[in-house]
């Protein structure tokens, strides 16, 4: 039985509905009732509400990721450090490009007036002091990581204790799968506990996504009933910094690593892998993408099955270039368009806080826009002012999050090639 229309429809083109649809109502009414006493407020109120419930689910959803990957996947240590090694370079190079530009280009500070603008139509106070030395400097940072209690992290929806956590637990549960026969657990009733938990949270948030474009139609109604359409003026800077941003990390650094380690030229690395790249692109989800990712490695690119599976389904949990730059960057902005200068120190924790929040959160669309509030509350901006500045990047994150999937899948292909090394022959 064929799936109902309304499921054939690109998630892109439905939340690019939703912007233009709440754009229309914003310039229409503005802040005036639309029916039965509710206008663009409550709209925006009731948009903000899905963004809660991802929030609310982004942890649990990295909890059981993490356990699942450590409890199926064997790795072997040199492998695995392999992995990790080729992961942390990327990544480093990703951040090192987010940084740069955010701080030499400065796109925040463009939208300051319009930011305020939210603010006070939102009632929320302006932040001058609560983003300081204290709150962002790394020793308070790495004392607030170590939990009090191991519920604490999940109470909180802090997700570096929880990432912490669940590594170390996640460690210990593939070291007793690994002990002699004699002295071995049964670990089948957790395994299947949290494999069939993780399928569960993907599918509750699979209905959850689909509630997105009407989330962002209420979001985008709201802002630019408040603030007009100046919004997406405002946001052009930040949206032409990221996307920069991004197709330097794709297009310049990719290539380059993979022609120099891995002997494919950039033109057989872009062309041979173009099918899973737009399937990453009209899917939004590097997660859904693994099969024709897999494809274009081993019988396209001439990628051994081993390192193709070990960089397509773990990598595509660890190697999340695309969210992590996402992150930062979106992070950064939000910070420039409140007029806090960080320095280089807070800069780190908000990079640490986004590499966190990108580790083991499955390549599910809208994965960045799940994990942004998380990266922002560990900033230490207060939930009313995450509510602002979520409100605010609404408009432009449907492009943005194309754009993410497309630099994971793009990034699972480069580590299956450098895990592989040079093509012999």
């Amino acid at each position: 039985m064929s799936a109902p229309a309304r499921f054939k429809v690109p998630l892109f083109a439905r939340v690019l509905a939703g912007v233009t649809v709440g754009a229309i109502l914003g310039v229409a009414f503005g802040k005036d009732p639309i029916l039965l006493g509710a206008g663009n407020e409550e709209l925006g109120e009731l948009g903000m509400l899905v963004i809660r419930l991802l929030k609310a689910l982004a942890v649990p959803l990295v909890l059981f990721a993490i356990l699942d990957t450590f409890l199926k996947t064997q790795i072997s240590a040199r492998s695995g450090v392999k992995l990790l090694g080729i992961c942390a370079v990327n990544v480093s190079v990703a951040f090192t490009i987010g940084l740069l530009l955010m701080n030499v280009l400065r796109p925040g500070v463009s939208s300051r007036a319009d930011f305020e603008k939210l603010q006070t139509a939102g009632n929320v106070a302006p932040l001058k002091s609560v983003v300081g030395a204290d709150s962002l400097s790394p020793i308070k940072a790495l004392q607030s990581y170590v939990p009090e209690s191991l519920v604490d992290p999940f109470l909180k929806n802090a997700i570096i204790p929880v990432v912490l956590l669940t590594l170390l637990f996640g460690a210990a549960l593939r070291k007793l799968k690994e002990e002699p026969a004699e002295t071995r657990i049964d670990l089948g009733a957790i395994e299947s506990f949290v494999h069939g938990g993780l399928r569960a949270l993907v599918l509750v948030l699979d209905w959850v996504v689909l509630t997105v474009p009407f989330a962002v139609l209420g979001v985008v109604a709201q802002v630019v009933g408040r603030a007009g359409l100046g919004v997406f003026s405002a946001l052009a800077p930040f949206l032409g910094v990221v996307l920069l941003g991004m197709a330097l990390h794709a297009f310049l650094y990719y290539p380059l690593v993979v022609w120099l380690v891995g002997r494919r030229t950039p033109r057989e690395f872009l062309g041979k892998g173009a099918d899973a790249v737009f399937t990453g692109l009209s899917t939004n989800s590097s997660l859904a993408t693994v099969p024709v990712t897999l494809h274009c490695l081993t019988e396209k690119l001439g990628v051994s099955t081993e390192s193709a599976r070990l960089a397509a389904c773990v990598g595509t949990n660890l190697n999340n270039d695309g969210i992590t730059l996402y992150e930062a960057m979106a992070a950064l902005f939000v910070a420039q368009a409140l007029g806090l200068d960080l320095t280089f120190g807070q800069q780190a924790v908000v990079v640490l806080s986004s590499l966190m929040a990108g580790i083991g959160i499955a390549g599910i669309p809208e994965a960045g826009l799940v994990m942004l509030p998380l990266v922002l509350g560990a900033m230490g901006l207060p939930a009313p002012m995450v509510a602002v500045a979520i409100a605010f990047v609404v408009p432009v994150d449907w492009i943005l999050a194309r754009a993410r999937s497309g630099v994971n899948v793009l990034s699972d292909m480069v580590v299956a090639i450098l895990l592989d090394g040079p093509r012999k022959g």
